[in-house]
């Protein structure tokens, strides 16, 4: 993930906030949003589960799923959905879904 304060990818602009594999992570409480509103998809993931670990709150369970952006079609906006064990794996999911999706796959 790129540091807080941005990074400059290929093409030379700006970026703000985190990264994952190309694509902004922003967090709101126990919401993850994985990808641009700028984009057909996007992936909200959820920490349904927690467990304290030292002073750090560990997500064990993740409900991921994949939506469509568009405000047209917001009664059909989930298009898939799971729930992981924890964050690694659904991120890890996420990317692959993410990817197919707005690649067209």
């Amino acid at each position: 993930m790129a540091d807080s304060k941005g990074s400059k990818p290929a093409n030379g602009k700006q970026t703000e906030g985190l990264t994952y594999k190309g694509h902004p992570l922003r967090r709101v409480g126990n919401l993850i949003y994985y990808g641009s509103m700028a984009d057909e998809y996007i992936i909200l993931m959820q920490a349904l589960d927690s467990k304290k670990e030292k002073d750090l709150d560990i997500a064990t369970r993740v409900s991921i799923q994949l939506q469509r952006t568009n405000p047209d079609q917001s009664r059909d906006c989930v298009v898939k959905k799971s729930q992981k064990e924890n964050l690694y794996t659904a991120m890890d999911f996420a990317s692959v879904w993410l990817s197919r999706a707005l690649a067209g796959k």
